[in-house]
């Protein structure tokens, strides 16, 4: 069990207080298992990559930032071993997470596996998640500190059901907090708050992630104020929509109150074959996790925030939600 107060990392447990300054939603390395075995990508070379980003993540410690939240789950080519490898030569905290990345179906594993299925039993995903934050993650002993979902332009397909299904029980049955990817233009944010509340998910362990694409004032407020946080969550994909314009969206929050209710990050990797390095260099050159303390906080502070906006924003937020909480939402 963890105790009160206390998150799991990498290296083991620590206290939500001695967090500090936390990106909420990075990623070490994004990769595909079958993929990376039939179809190598030319640009990755595990050795290089796992020094760069042990450098990364040393720049990143300098500028202040010392947790960093590793949204990487099944389907995103999770590998906690090689980043374990990672982990173990940083000074900055890493975070592991348990999930399941779909925007449609799942393997069809899954549709052989489980309750009234042709393979009767458990449902392999709720097994795995509860496995994966009281246990650890196959066999590494490293215990995620975050439960991840998705909905994104298909919606809550019937695939996509069943991992926010079991993603709210093992949510119940370990305290764990939710966190979301959506699909801004839908603003299925909406349709995430409500079908977790329906089944006992008190808003206040939820946060409804990539917010920061949407500059809908009215739809962002409808989540803060059910309770969500909101994930401010891909600064530097100005391929998506402009610094800027998510600066600002977050300056019009601050200035309405809202600074208890976002975290900030920027959904960011040191490698991923889906937007390799290459790629980055040449459409989104700021879309790297020292974009935030480089530039996003020094034009923040220009146009208004307080220190007492950014240390919620980075550090009293991500410890409030990052520590364990058992009890639900009565809908």
């Amino acid at each position: 069990m963890t105790a009160a107060g206390e998150v799991q990392t990498f290296t083991g447990p620590v206290d939500t207080a001695d967090l500090g300054s936390t990106l909420m939603h990075e990623h070490v390395f994004v990769g595909h298992p079958e993929l990376d075995l039939n179809l190598p990508h030319p640009e990755w070379d595990e050795p290089a990559l796992i020094e760069a980003a042990i450098d990364g993540l040393e720049r990143l410690w300098a500028l202040g930032i010392r947790t960093v939240v590793d949204l990487t789950v099944l389907g995103l080519g999770r590998d906690v071993e090689r980043v374990a490898k990672v982990a173990a030569r940083t000074s900055v905290r890493l975070l592991a997470s348990t999930g399941y990345y779909t925007a449609d179906v799942l393997p069809a594993y899954f549709h052989t596996h489980g309750p009234g299925l042709l393979v009767d039993g458990p449902d392999p995903l709720l097994e795995l998640f509860v496995r994966d934050i009281e246990t650890g993650i196959a066999d590494t002993g490293v215990r995620a500190a975050m439960l991840k979902v998705v909905t994104d332009r298909p919606g809550i397909t019937d695939d996509v059901r069943r991992v926010m299904i079991a993603a709210a029980e093992a949510h119940l049955h370990t305290g764990v907090p939710i966190t979301t990817h959506t699909h801004a233009p839908s603003q299925n944010g909406r349709d995430q708050l409500a079908f977790f509340r329906e089944r006992g998910v008190a808003p206040e362990r939820l946060i409804i992630g990539h917010c920061g694409d949407s500059q809908d004032l009215d739809y962002l407020r409808e989540l803060m104020d059910a309770g969500a946080t909101i994930g401010m969550d891909r600064f530097g994909m100005e391929h998506v929509l402009p610094d800027e314009a998510r600066i600002d969206t977050v300056l019009a929050l601050l200035r309405l109150g809202y600074a208890e209710k976002m975290v900030i990050s920027h959904d960011a990797a040191f490698f991923s074959r889906v937007t390799p390095p290459s790629w980055r260099a040449g459409h989104a050159p700021n879309w790297h996790m020292e974009n935030i303390p480089r530039r996003v906080v020094p034009r923040l502070l220009a146009a208004g925030a307080t220190e007492d906006d950014l240390h919620r924003l980075l550090v009293d937020n991500p410890a409030r939600l990052l520590a364990p909480g058992l009890g639900g939402h009565t809908p």
